[in-house]
């Protein structure tokens, strides 16, 4: 059924974990079709958001304000019986207002002692909202949990409940009073996913839509302990050993220092993907096709995944800015490329 494979951690699909993508294949198209009932449009976004959520990975969302990036992560929640928090990032935001922090209360005894008071982190899906409009030292206070899956409050550690998946929203366009994420908290997101507006009949839906009276309530299609079984699938799909060199491949052509980087390339980019975005292409890879039916991952798999999750990671020079070159752009042909 799938090509042999040298890592000794992967293993041929038996026949209970094929027929456990064949039914994470149609819980995906239910999924879609019931974000369809609030959210117009935006297909491509929602794909990219089970991709992440499947591999366990988490997700920056860019998009100018008003193209649903708060509902649509809120309601994907909703879908999934997922407890949601959103933090709202100003840069007044203490990093204990997001982690929680130790508060002296009272006892049935009388006596005083402290508590631990959990922060809106502790949830399983955590819309980190305008994620650059705090200070870096609030930005750090994310790193843990998005890493580590737990919080350190005081030297005590705290485990956050599983599935964990952060999702953060960036304004492109309003950048007065904004803090620039680091490149080491853009590398912990797996995909960078760009909406753009929704053309002239889904803008017209999204008024009749979003006017009426109150949103519809939707169905509860996965629990947490179903999401987490089809997280290990995931991580059991094949992967031949072409497809991993092409990853490999695919990523160090980003480096302009390689040897292997295009000549084009060179005076384009300033610094390019890590030995990170490796491992994210071939696990969005592997979600993508568990969400698309397949028993192995293809070739189109990795190219599908790679803009998501290298546009990111991509830093341009100012040759590339002044020419209006995207690190989008610069991925996308090294794709048609390879």
């Amino acid at each position: 059924m799938s090509p042999s494979v040298s890592n000794p951690n992967e293993t041929p699909l038996g026949d209970d974990d094929v027929q456990a993508i064949d039914c994470l294949c149609e819980v995906y198209q239910r999924l879609r079709n019931e974000l369809g009932r609030v959210i117009v449009g935006q297909q491509t976004t929602i794909e990219q958001l089970a991709i992440c959520l499947f591999a366990r990975r988490h997700a920056l969302l860019m998009g100018v304000p008003g193209l649903a990036k708060t509902l649509l992560v809120s309601k994907l929640a909703e879908t999934m019986s997922l407890d949601f928090s959103r933090i709202q990032f100003t840069p007044d935001l203490m990093p204990m207002d997001i982690t929680g922090t130790d508060i002296l209360q009272e006892t049935n005894s009388g006596h005083r002692e402290f508590q631990f008071v959990q922060g809106p982190i502790f949830a399983n899906i955590v819309l980190a909202d305008e994620i650059n409009r705090a200070p870096p030292k609030t930005q750090a206070a994310m790193l843990e949990a998005m890493q580590e899956h737990r919080v350190t409050v005081l030297g005590k550690h705290f485990p956050l409940d599983e599935p964990f998946m952060v999702l953060a929203t960036q304004n492109p366009v309003e950048q007065e009073g904004t803090y620039p994420l680091p490149e080491a908290q853009l590398d912990r997101f797996m995909s960078l996913i760009e909406l753009d507006y929704p053309n002239e009949a889904e803008e017209i839906q999204i008024a009749k839509t979003t006017t009426g009276d109150e949103l519809p309530q939707l169905d509860h299609l996965l629990s947490a302990e179903q999401i987490i079984a089809h997280q290990h699938l995931v991580r059991r799909v094949p992967v031949p050993d072409h497809i991993y060199t092409y990853a490999a491949r695919l990523v160090r052509k980003t480096r302009p220092d390689g040897e292997t980087a295009p000549d084009w390339l060179r005076p384009l980019v300033s610094w390019g993907a890590g030995p990170r975005a490796v491992q994210n292409l071939i696990l969005g890879a592997k979600s993508r096709a568990a969400l698309e039916g397949s028993y192995m991952v293809r070739l189109e798999d990795v190219q599908y995944v790679a803009p998501p999750v290298l546009t990111h990671r991509i830093i341009t020079t100012f040759a590339a800015q002044s020419e209006r070159v995207t690190a989008k752009e610069i991925v996308q042909r090294l794709v048609a490329e390879s």
